[in-house]
């Protein structure tokens, strides 16, 4: 059975897209306050995923826990991206458990003159390019990441094309 709802993250007051949990992703939505109540994580889902938004202080510790987790196991890091939002920035973090077969949404908040975050390279080494290319778009430095030389961009490279405030030259066809 699914249940489909619209639902409010909680201190945003934003309404979120349907939501269509199916068992799994209830199951795993029950389980988490639990697990990672030392966080205290904004809990809510959107679409069919579980959306965790923490501190970005929390977030190597909270994707710590989720990989180690034996009721958890999220061994896979589907994604890592950055959004930005204007006044804020959002890295977003869509974890995948290959044993579980359950997935997940990591997001952390962060002000665009204060992009700092812990890097989840310890946790999933596959997070190095993402991270780079985060680093390299939006300025979001991944605190502990062991190189974080431009991945996207020549060395030098001056600003953020990634964020909105980025200008462009205007561009016409002929």
């Amino acid at each position: 059975m699914v249940r489909t709802v619209v639902e409010r993250r909680r201190g945003h007051g934003v309404p979120q897209a349907a939501v269509a949990l199916d068992d799994k992703g209830r199951a795993l939505e029950a389980m988490l306050p639990e697990i990672l109540k030392e966080f205290q994580p904004d809990m809510g889902a959107a679409v069919d995923l579980v959306v965790v938004t923490v501190k970005p202080r929390d977030v190597a510790s909270v994707c710590r826990v989720a990989k180690e987790s034996p009721q958890l196991a999220f061994d896979f890091l589907l994604c890592l991206s950055v959004v930005d939002y204007g006044e804020r920035l959002q890295v977003v973090y869509h974890l995948y458990s290959t044993t579980r077969k359950h997935k997940m949404v990591v997001k952390a908040d962060v002000l665009t003159e204060e992009a700092r975050v812990p890097s989840v390279t310890p946790v999933w080494p596959g997070a190095d390019w993402f991270e780079r290319e985060g680093h390299d778009l939006y300025g979001v430095v991944f605190e502990g990441h062991p190189n974080m030389s431009p991945l996207l961009l020549y060395e030098g490279f001056e600003g953020f094309p990634g964020r909105r405030s980025y200008p462009f030259n205007e561009y016409t066809e002929w």
